[in-house]
């Protein structure tokens, strides 16, 4: 049986989805990132000299679906618009994938802190059409 199309709760619930941002060329180029839901959005945060960030930047259009650490996916894409989000929005990113994950999730964004300071990462979030 073919995997499904995810709702957004499959897509809240997911411990990784496969975030693909596209190229000019038009070639998606897929993620696996950690999501937390913030009401009708989901919230990623990635550093901010990624090349993800400079193509959603560009062009909003992305795909979203769950998937493995590995980022293989285990469902169906679905379109959706991501938007890169200011210093407050990228705070609430962060509080929220600490929330989600937990104590990896905690560790995780105080150590990027320590390591890239709070410029060096950046908060996203993804708006799928319900």
């Amino acid at each position: 049986m073919a995997p499904m199309a995810p709702s957004f709760s499959d897509l809240a619930e997911a411990e990784y989805i496969l975030l693909t941002s596209f190229r000019k060329s038009g070639e998606g180029v897929a993620t696996a990132v950690w999501a937390a839901p913030d009401g009708e959005r989901l919230l990623v945060w990635t550093p901010t000299d990624s090349y993800k960030v400079k193509r959603i930047r560009r062009n909003p259009r992305v795909e979203v679906s769950v998937c493995d650490l590995r980022g293989r996916p285990k469902s169906e894409p679905v379109e959706a618009a991501a938007e890169v989000l200011d210093d407050a929005g990228t705070e609430e990113a962060r509080a929220a994938i600490a929330k989600k994950y937990g104590i990896k999730g905690w560790i995780g964004v105080k150590a990027s802190i320590l390591r890239r300071g709070r410029k060096g990462t950046i908060g996203l979030a993804i708006t799928v059409p319900q």
